[in-house]
């Protein structure tokens, strides 16, 4: 049983049928890549996987659960975090306290502790910036805020909207460095990405949507080495 199946997804924007009835699965410890142009639906899939988009039709189920109808508070208590495009973090609370909202749906202070030494040590600048205002953070580094503070919640699963926009070469680097030692620690990844050959050097598998629908799929050694993914989406 796959860990997240996604079934004849259909979502709507008034009128726009932006999702146009996809399915999908993740197995336990995949990195899964969803790549294509923008407004093709990557975010709003996730959206919708995380409960922040209720769907005109279809199913998510979650480790055999159906959690289509489920708000999105209670879905990151079965396990599930979400690192937002765009970062999101709260620009006026510290690191510190960035990292425990990420928490806030734990009551057990001796693992939130242990998962906060954790973060650090996986994120050492942030421990170097505990107290200081989030706000005040370069962009890579609220980068790594955000991801720490999905891990704070302990995730089987943790859903990455684009990670690296806006990001310089360098920190493109180190983030999917990062991607990949939360991979190697247990924890599956679905990623959205428009760098999609970042995206497919470090997934397992990986989706091509086109306006809503899922166009390609299979291995993403593969698909980076697709003639119409490279014309497409790798500049080749």
């Amino acid at each position: 049983m796959a860990m997240l199946e996604v079934k004849d997804l259909e979502v709507y924007y008034g009128v726009i049928r932006a999702i146009k009835g996809i399915s999908f699965e993740v197995n336990e410890g995949e990195i899964i890549a969803l790549i294509g142009a923008n407004g093709a639906g990557k975010t709003t899939i996730l959206h919708t996987v995380t409960g922040l988009i209720k769907p005109k039709a279809g199913q998510v189920i979650f480790e055999g659960q159906d959690i289509t109808k489920t708000p999105a508070h209670k879905i990151v208590k079965l396990g599930m975090a979400h690192v937002p495009e765009g970062r999101r973090v709260f620009s006026q609370l510290t690191v510190y306290q960035n990292l425990k909202m990420g928490a806030y749906s734990r009551s057990d202070k001796d693992e939130i502790e242990d998962s906060l030494q954790k973060v650090y040590k996986r994120f050492p600048r942030l421990e170097e910036r505990k107290n200081q205002v989030a706000g005040t953070l370069s962009g890579g580094e609220q980068q790594m805020l955000a991801m720490g503070r999905a891990l704070m919640s302990s995730p089987r699963i943790i859903l990455m909207d684009e990670p690296s926009m806006g990001l310089s070469p360098i920190l493109v680097n180190e983030i999917f460095d990062i991607i990949q030692s939360v991979s190697a620690g247990g924890t599956t990844v679905l990623l959205v990405e428009q760098n999609a050959k970042k995206a497919l050097g470090i997934a397992d598998r990986a989706y091509v949507l086109e306006t809503g629908n899922i166009v390609q799929e299979g291995r993403a050694a593969d698909l980076m080495d697709d003639e119409s993914i490279k014309k497409a989406y790798l500049g080749e």
